[in-house]
């Protein structure tokens, strides 16, 4: 195996990483609407993320700056064509992190509420945006001989993109309701619980019917095996869930998202960004990737810091561990 065949292969396990993470993060903001019946129960749930969610964020600063280092065509062509949809969750998560900070700066409903609304929507829309994009790396884009995106925004609107879009909305939110019945307590642990039953069938129905397209159009023997894994771990999920074993319903259902973004870049590969135009167009891991020497150094990098970084964030997830509900909360001011 080659650098650049371990660098795609250290890209897609940093995505991964980045959709397990914020998946439930991006489907706890979602359910601030959808599960939350009073304020107090909007605090409970952006509680529950309140230490975590920037940590997970880090994930995704790492996808896209070894992707920037280790494929420059693949990042240059990726930012170009796809610019606005990018732009938007850029937009979206900057937001969001603000939303998190000063909803609870004043004391006023309406300032509170607005900052909530803001909660939701910075949530629902890159869960359905960062479907449409990797429903359409994995498609393929109207890439042309000097390897640069021609086509335009409405062609990344086509139905296998939206369909991926609309599976991980629900495929997050599901991650997220799971992950609400494991850190609350109280009537929220069990609306969180009924929430994720309806959830997960709703997403079953969809990521079958996507998983279903990919591997019919692209895939392969181990592709088939992921997605396989894939679909059991969701209806594990679902089983668990019912039996009220949150944590087993939360690695399930954290499987299931590991399972599938694997298939999309087994499918993927050799490819970065498939050519819908000729498929000598098409990047690849080879004729997109950075020189040897830029790979090897950026190995030596990864291989000291990543372990550091995972460390710490796992101590973070261990330190916040416990239950919380409304009980819990602090006097609002």
């Amino acid at each position: 195996m080659q650098l650049h065949d371990v660098w795609f292969v250290i890209i897609a396990f940093l995505w991964t990483g980045y959709f397990f993470l914020e998946g439930f993060d991006f489907g706890i903001g979602v359910l601030t609407k959808l599960l939350a019946r009073d304020r107090s129960e909007k605090r409970v749930l952006i509680n529950t993320i309140g230490p975590v969610w920037d940590g997970n964020e880090v994930w995704l600063l790492s996808a896209g700056g070894a992707t920037f280092a280790a494929f420059p065509e693949w990042y240059a062509t990726l930012f170009s064509g796809f610019y606005l949809p990018l732009l938007l969750i850029l937009v979206c998560l900057i937001v969001r992190g603000v939303a998190f900070e000063y909803r609870v700066k004043r004391p006023e409903e309406r300032w509170q509420r607005n900052w909530e609304h803001a909660i939701f929507w910075t949530s629902l829309l890159p869960a359905v945006l960062w479907g449409v994009a990797f429903g359409n790396i994995v498609r393929g884009v109207r890439i042309d001989a000097h390897k640069e995106y021609v086509g335009g925004l409405l062609d990344l609107l086509n139905p296998y993109a939206i369909l991926g879009g609309l599976v991980t909305l629900t495929l997050f939110t599901f991650h997220g309701a799971v992950f609400a019945s494991l850190k609350t307590v109280g009537d929220i642990r069990e609306r969180a619980r009924r929430t994720a039953g309806v959830l997960g069938l709703i997403t079953a129905v969809l990521a079958v019917g996507f998983l279903g397209w990919t591997q019919a159009g692209k895939g392969d023997g181990t592709s088939l095996v992921a997605m396989i894994v894939a679909v059991l771990a969701l209806v594990a999920a679902l089983g668990a869930n019912q039996l009220g074993r949150e944590g087993w319903a939360f690695a399930f259902s954290g499987i299931t998202i590991v399972a599938a973004v694997a298939m999309l870049f087994l499918t993927l590969f050799p490819n970065v960004m498939p050519s819908t135009l000729n498929e000598s167009w098409s990047l690849t891991v080879s004729n997109a990737s950075s020189s040897p020497y830029t790979l090897k150094i950026m190995t030596w990098c990864a291989g000291i810091a990543a372990p550091i970084v995972m460390l710490y964030q796992g101590w973070t997830y261990w330190v916040f561990r416990k239950r919380i509900g409304t009980q819990h909360l602090a006097e609002a001011h």
